[in-house]
């Protein structure tokens, strides 16, 4: 299954347990779209999260951000993985 990583802008100042929060709203909803979120990072001080997920497509993986309420416009296919 394709990954994909996204990346949130706006989030400065966002405490561990606010991303957390966050990212258990993607996982509450993610199995209707096919997708799953595996990590998410947080730098709070350039306000960027960056998530890690795995799904049929890009297409999904932004609908369940849109339905958890932190949407995006910048998310990359990872079509190339090393170790």
């Amino acid at each position: 299954m394709p990954k994909f990583m996204d990346v949130h802008s706006g989030f400065v100042g966002v405490t561990e347990e606010q991303l957390r929060e966050a990212h258990e709203r993607d996982l509450a909803i993610e199995e209707g779209e096919g997708v799953h979120f595996e990590r998410a990072w947080l730098d709070p001080e350039s306000g960027k999260v960056f998530c890690l997920s795995s799904g049929p497509s890009k297409e999904a993986v932004l609908r369940v951000h849109d339905k958890a309420g932190h949407p995006t416009a910048e998310i990359y296919e990872l079509p190339i993985e090393v170790e």
